[in-house]
């Protein structure tokens, strides 16, 4: 089989925005997406661009068009949220982000009625069910095919650096899990999903694993193909799905112009003929479950030597690196907003020290939650 791969302008960027629906008054999830859904539908009917449903019927989804640059794009999702809020304020409903709902019993969610997310359910039974969880994907143009899968291996080496700025699901079913994502070792119980295999670095080969795929039934699409970095041949792009749900538009802004530097270096590279960075996959994975379990305070492996570094310290370094092609891309300010997350600690923390404040209310970290996707930036727990 042929996998064709769109034409997209280089390091153009698209940011998909997960939101989910609670009560104003209890924090507790609301099942009201088809009603923002129908709300929003233009008038020959179908979705709305901007506004998309998901899995479950507490949630929405707010995308970007394909765009120059990370300000662009952040102001089609600003304009997409507003156009949800005036629906959703009149019936007592917040928005807010974050890798999972603070203490939402999975087992009290409704499926949006779609034969596809129908027959992901029926396959994956419990784990399926347990999928409420919330994530942030960033779309980068690359403008040639065969660039596509040496820039995701080398994207992996950033995994941990992308995952811990952005860790908010310390929370599950009202516990804290010790954990600063628990979604990322989540969602990776689904068939398909988690990191992608690093012995496919040709477009033949991703080809030849496809063609196994529909073949034995496991996948009836590419969409099915579910890893945490994906080329998206349907729209010419490398997808980024590391990251958990992001709170507010700074933090999310700074790490869709994290993702799209490295996206660009990365091509630099291979247009002046050097080597890119490459991991083991048991360095990869190790690095994943550091960055799921510390978050912000994780110790990361970061080449192939097996020399390590605090997270922190070595995200700042990236910035510092990645500065000039900032420039380039339009986003120096945005990037820059990696040094607000490291300094507030990230969102696991935040929303740790609220709950410490507030013994026995997880609705006080859903509150803070809320309050930072409408101020827009982190917020002082205290």
């Amino acid at each position: 089989m042929t996998i064709e791969f769109a034409r997209s302008p280089r390091s153009s960027v698209g940011i998909e925005w997960e939101l989910a629906l609670v009560d104003t008054d209890t924090g507790d999830l609301r099942q009201v997406a088809q009603t923002v859904l129908d709300a929003v539908a233009p008038p020959g009917g179908g979705q709305h661009p901007s506004i998309r449903q998901e899995l479950l019927l507490n949630t929405v989804e707010v995308v970007s068009g394909a765009r120059a640059t990370v300000p662009e794009a952040m102001d089609d999702l600003a304009a997409a949220a507003a156009m949800v809020q005036g629906i959703t304020d009149p019936l007592r409903v917040e928005l807010l982000c974050a890798g999972t709902h603070p203490f939402g019993h999975w087992g009290n969610q409704k499926v949006t009625d779609k034969e596809r997310y129908a027959t992901l359910i029926d396959r994956t039974q419990w784990w399926g069910r347990q999928m409420l969880i919330y994530g942030v994907h960033v779309h980068v143009g690359i403008e040639a095919r065969e660039k596509v899968l040496p820039i995701l291996g080398a994207l992996l080496a950033y995994y941990p650096h992308l995952l811990s700025l952005s860790a908010s699901s310390p929370f599950w079913d009202g516990r804290d899990t010790g954990y600063a994502s628990n979604r990322a070792l989540l969602f990776q119980q689904l068939p398909t999903a988690g990191l992608p295999f690093t012995t496919i670095g040709t477009w033949d080969e991703l080809e030849h694993y496809v063609r196994d795929m529909l073949h034995t039934g496991v996948i009836e699409d590419f969409d099915e193909i579910r890893w945490d970095l994906r080329p998206s041949p349907k729209f010419g792009t490398l997808e980024m799905r590391i990251c958990d749900g992001i709170s507010n538009r700074l933090e999310l802004s700074a790490v869709a112009a994290l993702t799209q530097c490295l996206v660009e270096r990365a091509s630099r590279l291979i247009d002046s003929g050097e080597a890119l960075p490459q991991m083991s996959p048991w360095f990869l994975a190790e690095n994943k479950w550091r960055s799921a379990r510390y978050g912000m305070e994780a110790i990361i492996i970061l080449n192939e030597a097996g020399d390590e570094e605090l997270v922190t310290d070595a995200v700042s370094r990236l910035v510092d690196e990645l500065a000039p092609v900032a420039a380039d891309l339009g986003c120096s300010r945005e990037l820059a907003g990696v040094h607000e997350i490291i300094r507030t600690g990230g969102s696991a923390a935040r929303q740790r020290q609220v709950a410490a404040a507030h013994p026995g209310d997880l609705g006080a970290v859903v509150r803070h939650l809320v309050a930072e996707f409408r101020a827009g930036r982190p917020l002082d727990p205290a």
